[in-house]
């Protein structure tokens, strides 16, 4: 499927393995560049550089939550702090002595001491919690994918309605721009020679400051290429790459067109429509900031 992708995703993906279940959660949301956290007991963090690399190389923009867990047996050991139990232990027997209480060690008071009993996982070797945790992590990549596809086909017919919006405005523009540069040609005319009376004008002169006038309200460039613009946009949409930021850089270039057609062709009518163009391109630049 080609096509932008959302930023925004979740995904979730399981793997048994040896009567453990390995879990993986992937949310991700907007972000200038690829951010990836991965949170998973310390004892695996050899292998956070391998999932911060598998991850990148299919979500490749977005600040990336990964979260990785196991339930099931896993090989332990409990050791006691002897030392730290023989001071509980005098504390206990002065608390005894002071308010009279019955002589006899009570195992119930020591469990309560979370400090005496170190509880200390057995060490694996990384390519065996590897071998559980990268199915996991794959599945949780597919279906996150998978979202930030689904999402970005609707972003992208979206986008797609406003360009047309954009393009039809436009059209309207430049339809009317060639009136409003010949209406001003005639008030100019016709102010001129209401001034001049019966002294006369130059025609030579007042051909040239209604050709000036006219170049100064030529606006034919800015549409050419705010249209050039659009359909680079369109064929962007297009591409089964990354495309976030080449399109926010575009919508750049269309408010600096539609900004230059509104300072020289100052028409009523056509002010209204590059106001309308102007909100449109804002909601564009809205949309495209969820794209990666």
């Amino acid at each position: 499927m080609s096509g932008p992708q959302s930023m925004t995703c979740f995904g979730r993906g399981e793997r048994e393995d040896g009567g453990r279940r390995w879990t993986v959660e992937i949310r991700a949301v907007n972000h200038r560049y690829c951010d990836v956290l991965v949170r998973m007991p310390r004892a695996w963090a050899e292998l956070e550089e391998r999932v911060k690399q598998m991850v990148a190389g299919r979500l490749r923009r977005g600040k990336i939550e990964v979260s990785i867990s196991c339930r099931g047996p896993v090989a332990a050991t409990v050791h006691l702090d002897l030392d730290l139990a023989r001071q509980y232990q005098a504390a206990f027997d002065l608390l005894r002595r002071e308010f009279g209480l019955a002589q006899g060690a009570d195992l119930g008071l020591f469990a309560a001491v979370r400090e005496l009993f170190v509880h200390e996982e057995a060490p694996e070797e990384p390519d065996s919690l590897w071998a559980g945790i990268a199915p996991a992590l794959e599945a949780a990549l597919e279906r996150a994918v998978a979202m930030r596809r689904a999402e970005g086909a609707n972003l992208a017919a979206d986008l797609l309605d406003r360009l047309d919006h954009l393009r039809q405005m436009l059209g309207e523009i430049e339809e009317r721009a060639p009136q409003v540069v010949a209406e001003r040609s005639a008030m100019l005319r016709a102010r001129v020679r209401s001034l001049a009376g019966e002294a006369g004008i130059d025609e030579m002169r007042l051909a040239q400051e209604v050709a000036l006038l006219a170049d100064k309200a030529d606006i034919s460039e800015e549409i050419v290429r705010l249209a050039s613009h659009i359909d680079q946009f369109r064929r962007f949409l297009s591409l089964d790459e990354p495309v976030g930021r080449r399109l926010d850089f575009l919508l750049q270039e269309f408010l600096r067109e539609i900004n230059t057609m509104a300072s020289k062709i100052g028409d009523v009518a056509v002010t209204h429509r590059v106001v309308e163009m102007k909100n449109e391109v804002e909601r564009l630049r809205e949309q495209v900031q969820n794209l990666e």
